[in-house]
């Protein structure tokens, strides 16, 4: 029997994905694809490794092999052909710290039906301060996802002339550094939590554009943010707020850019009957489960926060898709003091 153009089958996958996903988180919190990168291991030697149980481990070594994700011989199980490239975590091009994310995101989407409800207790669980370990992934997750996009959105953004850039919870400075590669006269300024800011300065270090950048610690809903730019980056940012935050929050980088200044907005723009792009309808659910207030906004919304900020020549640069890069330009107005 048909429902809405779905089959019963297609229904029951649907309600079934989670059991992959969860062996595949399993195995990245276990760290397995390090240990099985270069030399295959037998079940009993994973088990030694991880102290763990045999037949819980032996099982998920198969399951984990019937996926693709490793190859099992007689000298052991080891990662199948470029999946060590990607999920081992000494690999310069893992998306491991996304997986990680993806794990840590497992236990808030868990209290998904509490929250529906109006459960306190899920709300709590749901929303509970994030340790020091979960902000590592989170910030290694938010370069994973962002490292191979940044330069086209710095395209399409157009720094032009423009010298002082202010991005404004930068994380470890992915776009950071794509805006300095592409404009040779920009210096930036990087604002985020304390905590955030070392991450930042090992990979600007590391890319050997510290004496381009000025690390600001702060955080922006408490803070004033530094002032004097003529470019300010809001990137994935927007949707962890509630309207009235955003529009604090739009307010503190008015008053961060010069009079002409621009601000630009990354993030889902969703269509105004909140269903497409898929992946932004998708991701207002990981805002419900993940923060007290956010969600995804249509640019109708991004459009009136930024009005009530002062802002004006709103525009929507790019639509954007399910990868969130939705791009919102607007403009200090000259003449303001």
């Amino acid at each position: 029997m048909k429902a809405t153009g779905m089959t019963a089958d297609a229904v029951l996958a649907l309600a079934r994905n989670f059991m992959e996903c969860r062996i595949v988180l399993t195995a990245a919190q276990l760290d397995l694809f390090t240990y099985l990168a270069r030399t295959p291991h037998t079940a009993a030697e994973v088990t030694a490794h991880l102290a763990g149980d045999a037949r819980a481990v032996a099982i998920v070594l198969d399951a984990l092999t019937a996926i693709g994700l490793l190859r099992k011989t007689r000298q052991g199980y080891r990662c199948a052909p470029g999946i060590a490239a990607l999920l081992a975590s000494d690999s310069p091009d893992t998306v491991l710290p996304m997986v990680l994310h993806s794990a840590s995101m497992w236990e808030r989407w868990s209290e998904l039906s509490g929250l529906v409800r109006g459960d306190e207790a899920a709300r709590a669980r749901a929303h509970a301060p994030r340790g020091p370990e979960r902000m590592a992934a989170f910030i290694g997750a938010m370069h994973v996802v962002s490292r191979g996009r940044a330069p086209d959105m710095v395209k399409a953004v157009k720094p032009g002339k423009a010298r002082a850039l202010l991005d404004i919870g930068g994380a470890s400075g992915t776009f950071t550094l794509a805006f300095l590669d592409a404009a040779p006269q920009m210096r930036a300024t990087l604002f985020d939590l304390p905590a955030v800011i070392e991450l930042a300065r090992e990979r600007l270090g590391a890319a050997g554009v510290l004496d381009r950048v000025t690390l600001a610690a702060g955080d922006f809903d408490q803070d004033e943010l530094p002032g004097g730019h003529d470019l300010a980056l809001l990137s994935a940012i927007v949707h962890q707020n509630s309207p009235a935050q955003n529009v604090d929050l739009y307010r503190k980088v008015w008053r961060a850019l010069e009079p002409g200044g621009r601000l630009i907005v990354r993030d889902h723009v969703i269509n105004p009957d909140r269903t497409v792009p898929r992946g932004g309808a998708v991701f207002a659910v990981n805002m419900l489960c993940g923060t007290p207030s956010g969600n995804v906004y249509t640019f109708n919304e991004i459009r009136a926060g930024l009005s009530a900020a002062g802002f004006g020549r709103v525009r929507l640069i790019q639509i954007g898709d399910e990868r969130m890069n939705g791009l919102v330009e607007a403009f200090r107005p000259r003449g303001t003091a």
